[in-house]
């Protein structure tokens, strides 16, 4: 059985509605029982979403994905990076032998395994 995923506007929704069922005088585990979550969850999400807002969610979520994109555009380019095709690209067992694509470790764990086979 998969577990429910909640967005972070539905995390903020809950965590609204705990402070008020809370500040009414209801106890944790009543709260929590009505929201169908656990209490480890609960502490989790307070840590990490507090006293946020769903459009300071919506903002947060938005940075982060930016930043993701840049590390990514950024380890993709530059010298002595691979580009997007990957390491191994281009390369034969001619190239490895002589060290020219990963250098002479590289070349003399490839030739320990072709002797070996």
């Amino acid at each position: 059985m998969s577990r429910p995923r909640h967005t972070p506007e539905q995390i903020v929704r809950k965590l609204r509605e705990a402070d008020r069922l809370l500040s009414e005088g209801s106890e944790l585990p009543e709260v929590l029982k009505r929201l169908e979550i656990a209490e480890v969850t609960y502490h989790r999400w307070r840590n990490q979403f507090g006293g946020m807002k769903a459009e300071d969610v919506k903002r947060l979520k938005g940075l982060e994905a930016e930043k993701r994109q840049a590390q990514a555009d950024r380890r993709g380019s530059g010298p002595g990076y691979p580009g997007p095709e990957g390491v191994g690209v281009g390369t034969d067992e001619s190239q490895v032998r002589a060290g020219g694509f990963f250098g002479f470790a590289a070349a003399a764990r490839c030739q320990s395994a072709i002797v070996r086979s």
